[in-house]
């Protein structure tokens, strides 16, 4: 729900407090810029947002980019569309996230525009002011980010940093944490890398001291990249193979986001069994459940319950098989040797509420 203030919270009432379920101590103490990415698809934008909201309840102050220009920070916090300006879009209390503790925290968000940003870059670093503009409407800007795609790059990832590393008059952090909503996994090593070939293509002056103070805070133990995966075999490899590249690269890996896990319906014994011929075990059961009606004539219970049983027996053995799939991919991410992070499906979709349900549940597992 949106307040009049352009500040979002939950709707409804949180979920109560499991004594068994407090949140144990954050993974990333000291990591200032979290860079979230991921596979199409994974929900990548649900769990930067949800990050950013479990890093601000204790009382803190998250900033939340988005650099795809596809205003899904406003969507979810079912705001108008972002501006080229930081501004407020949520508050946070623990009990908000259903976790003891006391604290009022805020989330803000920017929805990167590149003509703008390299608008601002221009009158930092070469003072153009109208210039600049005017550059501007002869449609400069267009042609720049076009025909060297780097250029556009080096000003998302730059202003991302400069957001994590910005102090107030008062030598305070602007922000406790950044996060980046970054391009997708296919992309985001070259995304991160960018400012390393800029830096060695300008060999000196301002583009090349940015290009590397922005690579300094993206090789630094104050930026962490997190992915967003599901338990399928897509989405695992190429998790897999981003860590990989990162690694390859240099950059900070952070933790594995699992999004949209489903609760076995079957025990481990009952997962086994259904791949076995257990048809005449199944009738009898549905029967003493009471299916075939008052009467207790086998025939009867035997004719009301018939239709139930191919489809039952093939929903057990596709939910095995399931289970199985889940199994081998769990493995291979646990193979990865990183923090892990599960956070459930929400069957009715993720709406304001189950956003927060998904940073509450971050803030327990100790992603933030």
């Amino acid at each position: 729900m949106a307040g009049s203030s352009g500040t979002a919270g939950p709707t409804g009432q949180a979920s109560p407090r499991d004594p068994d379920r407090s949140p144990r101590e954050p993974d990333w103490e000291g990591v200032r810029l979290h860079v979230v990415s991921g596979k199409g698809g994974t929900g990548k934008t649900t769990l930067a947002a949800a990050l950013a909201l479990a890093l601000a309840a204790d009382g803190g102050r998250t900033l939340l980019i988005e650099v795809e220009g596809r205003q899904g920070i406003a969507e979810l916090f079912q705001i108008a569309a972002l501006p080229y300006e930081e501004r407020r879009v949520a508050t946070v209390t623990p009990a908000q996230l259903g976790l003891p503790g006391k604290g009022h925290g805020e989330v803000h968000a920017l929805a990167i525009d590149t003509e703008q940003a390299l608008l601002e870059y221009l009158e930092m670093f070469y003072k153009l002011g109208r210039a600049g503009k005017a550059l501007q409407k002869v449609g400069f800007v267009d042609f720049a980010t076009t025909i060297a795609p780097g250029v556009r790059d080096v000003l998302l990832t730059g202003k991302a940093c400069e957001a994590a590393r910005r102090k107030g008059p008062d030598g305070r952090r602007a922000y406790d944490a950044v996060v980046m909503d970054a391009p997708p996994t296919g992309r985001l090593t070259r995304f991160l890398n960018v400012n390393s070939e800029v830096a060695g293509l300008a060999r000196f002056g301002p583009i090349h001291s940015q290009a590397q103070a922005v690579m300094r805070v993206l090789r630094s133990p104050e930026t962490a990249v997190h992915f967003t995966t599901l338990l399928e075999e897509m989405p695992v490899q190429e998790t897999v193979d981003g860590i990989a590249d990162l690694r390859e690269a240099g950059l900070p890996v952070g933790g594995v986001l699992v999004n949209m896990v489903r609760p076995p319906i079957l025990d481990a014994a009952a997962v086994e069994a259904a791949h076995g011929d257990h048809r005449e075990e199944v009738a009898l059961a549905l029967g003493e459940a009471g299916l075939g009606g008052r009467s207790r004539k086998p025939e009867t219970v035997r004719a009301a319950v018939e239709p139930l049983l191919d489809p039952l027996l093939e929903q057990a053995r596709e939910h095995a098989e399931r289970v199985e799939l889940e199994r081998t991919q769990r493995i291979d991410l646990q193979q990865l040797r990183l923090p892990s992070y599960e956070l459930p499906l929400l069957g009715e979709g993720v709406d304001l509420g189950g956003l927060y349900r998904l940073a509450g549940e971050l803030k327990r597992q100790g992603a933030a």
